[in-house]
């Protein structure tokens, strides 16, 4: 009586690894005008469009999806215009930065704009992007009712306010990440520069805080903001200045 044997176990077919990537780049870009309203996600979605279409040679990941090898850092939050959004690209060749910037410039669409393109250095995105300066525009509001809630938060030791996030309502201290906050007295926006810290206070954060210190400000619009810029902050410290993450100068930003 001859025994049964079990078939043997096919063998799982493994996945392609593909190549490390042979140059890095990191690129700064704006996001204008309408674009401001799109998501973090369709703005990926446009960018990896545009490097098809310019024929960028992409590096990819290995794994049975490969993907394009793009890493982001720092979005800013839908509805924000930006003039300093970064991501850093894994090429399969080496290309001339200056190039690869006109060309994702012709395809890309209006509102996003390729601003610079460089080497990567040895140095993380954390490293360099560690606070960013924002204007924040609250529209017809009074001015001295502004200028009270600046000082208030100024002079307070801790101001928290609560946001729902994508883990439940969490509480934010606003005046911890506060590097620089004043009125800008040409324009009567906000000008503020805040460090990235976990979790990371937002301006619209700060915005929540000075309506709780002053009910006052009101609330008839959301606020209308604009990142103008990422960076370290100097040493020794200086107003309306953050070190550029390309040059690592130190820049002023207002």
């Amino acid at each position: 009586m001859s025994e049964n044997t079990a078939p043997e176990p096919k063998k799982r077919r493994q996945p392609e690894q593909q190549a490390p990537p042979v140059q890095r780049l990191r690129v700064r870009y704006a996001k204008r005008g309408p674009a401001r309203f799109t998501s973090h996600r369709d703005v990926g979605r446009a960018l990896e469009r545009a490097l098809r279409r310019a024929e960028i040679p992409m590096a990819y990941s290995s794994g049975f999806s490969p993907h394009p090898r793009i890493s982001y850092a720092n979005a800013s939050p839908t509805s924000a215009a930006t003039e300093a959004e970064y991501l850093e690209l894994g090429l399969s060749e080496v290309c001339d930065p200056d190039k690869v910037a006109a060309a994702l410039n012709e395809v890309l669409g209006p509102g996003l704009d390729v601003l610079e393109v460089v080497e990567a250095g040895k140095e993380s995105f954390n490293d360099l992007l560690v606070a960013s300066a924002w204007l924040i525009d609250l529209g017809e509001v009074d001015q001295a009712t502004l200028a009270r809630a600046v000082d208030a938060l100024l002079a307070s030791e801790s101001v928290t306010v609560k946001r729902m996030t994508k883990s439940g309502m969490r509480e934010f201290d606003v005046r911890a990440a506060l590097v620089e906050l004043r009125v800008e007295s040409a324009t009567g926006q906000l000008f503020f520069i805040g460090r990235h810290e976990a979790p990371l206070v937002r301006p619209d954060d700060v915005v929540q805080a000075l309506r709780q210190l002053e009910p006052g400000l009101g609330s008839a619009r959301p606020a209308l903001l604009t990142r103008l810029a990422q960076g370290r902050l100097p040493v020794p410290a200086a107003q309306g200045v953050l070190v550029d993450p390309f040059s690592d100068t130190p820049v002023a930003v207002r």
